[in-house]
């Protein structure tokens, strides 16, 4: 049994009230989120602090990707697209943290791709189903697929950005990155989504997944401190 974070965005005050209400609950339980910690809200440096104080394992999203990019790649491709996507509310962030930014810059570089788990398979994005002649076999050695995929990351079909049709593994998978309202569990691909945009004053959502099923969803209400007015969503 695992619980799993949707997309934070900074919202640091929504995150850390969901996390207690996770362990309220499941007071044992290993927590996971699909990435994605940092731009949009205001308190992306307090979220990823808090994420490594309290051992939330967490896979790599294209927000901190972009980030990361940006700070040690500062040519790359993803390093410019960083600019137009939240990038000002996390520089805001580090303004009295910026000794923290070369120790947070190194965990989001430790991030893995995925969690291949027993309950499920976690990532930012997701499987897509252009990878299916790639994996005839599904998911079976976790080494061969992240080299595979690490060749892909800057494609609008890689684990990091697709919102195409999703590769049905034969287990669930559980992502983020496609902005919701309410969480959407698509049958054909077995997957669960679960960015119910927390930074654009919707909420937070977690959901606590046993055997390749969604037993309960947890969720918190974005507090108004996290949201950044230029980047409220209009559904």
């Amino acid at each position: 049994m695992v619980a799993v974070i949707g997309d934070v965005h900074g919202c640091f005050n929504t995150l850390k009230a969901l996390v207690e209400k996770i362990r309220k609950t499941y007071p044992d339980i290993s927590i996971y989120c699909v990435g994605d910690l940092v731009d949009r809200g205001n308190f992306s440096a307090q979220v990823i602090e808090y994420i490594i104080a309290e051992n939330i394992f967490c896979s790599l999203g294209n927000h901190d990707y972009m980030f990361y990019c940006n700070m040690r790649i500062p040519f790359s491709l993803m390093a410019k697209s960083w600019n137009y996507n939240g990038a000002e509310t996390t520089l805001m962030s580090y303004r009295d943290k910026i000794n923290l930014m070369d120790e947070h810059l190194d965990f989001i570089d430790s991030l893995p791709l995925f969690y291949n788990l027993d309950d499920c398979l976690i990532s930012h994005a997701g499987l897509s189903a252009k990878y299916k002649s790639l994996l005839p076999d599904g998911v079976k050695d976790d080494k061969e697929l992240t080299e595979l995929l690490i060749k892909d990351l800057d494609n609008q079909d890689s684990i990091l950005w697709t919102r195409g049709n999703l590769l049905n593994i034969g287990k669930l998978q559980i992502v983020g990155h496609t902005h919701k309202k309410e969480i959407y569990h698509d049958l054909i691909s077995n997957t669960m989504y679960i960015d119910t945009t927390a930074y654009g004053n919707n909420k937070l959502t977690a959901v606590i997944i046993q055997d390749n099923k969604c037993i309960k969803i947890l969720e918190e209400k974005s507090f108004i401190d996290d949201i950044n007015k230029n980047w409220i969503y209009q559904f």
